[in-house]
């Protein structure tokens, strides 16, 4: 299909916050630190409803900057589309490949595929940031890459979900 026009910094700014605040990412946030928390991922922080919203907003704040930085800053700085286009056809395999890939491949503001900047650098500079805020025996390098892998890995399934979802809600509402 025809891809609208690249979004100008005010709505991807507003498409960052839509992001940050969305009813499931502030769930999804929720379902990580009660896992975080259950497993005492970070001692420190303690247990029980404390617990839990230490890693809550630590969490938060993670997804936060970084949503603006990959969906609003950086776009804004290197013309890139990072809003996920849906394949919507071909096989299962070729569309989750594709719907992953886009956390590397990203259309730039003319259409073309270019290295995904935006993402690549924006989720590394969030884990930069983070450093400040979690135990510093959580701010060596294996740490924060360990970070950054799995935050490029939720961004990657994502894009996934949203690749498949409409699939599945219409194969939900066929199937009462």
């Amino acid at each position: 299909g025809e891809m609208p026009p690249p979004p100008r910094p005010k709505e991807a700014f507003k498409i960052a916050t839509q992001n940050t605040f969305d009813y499931s990412s502030l769930l999804f946030t929720g379902v990580t630190s009660l896992e975080a928390e259950a497993n005492s991922s970070h001692p420190e922080f303690g247990k029980g409803l404390s617990g839990f919203g230490r890693y809550y907003w630590r969490g938060f704040v993670d997804k936060a900057d970084g949503n603006y930085l990959v969906i609003f800053a950086l776009p804004t700085v290197f013309h890139e589309d990072e809003r996920f286009y849906a394949k919507g056809e071909g096989g299962i395999f070729q569309r989750g490949i594709y719907a992953a890939s886009r956390v590397l491949i990203t259309p730039d503001y003319h259409g073309r595929n270019t290295i995904n900047a935006s993402e690549l650098l924006g989720r590394g500079m969030a884990q930069a940031i983070s450093v400040s805020y979690y135990p510093s025996q959580d701010a060596t390098v294996g740490s924060v890459l360990t970070r950054y892998a799995f935050a490029l890995g939720r961004d990657a399934m994502t894009n996934a979900f949203r690749e498949f979802w409409p699939d599945i809600a219409t194969h939900l509402h066929r199937n009462p």
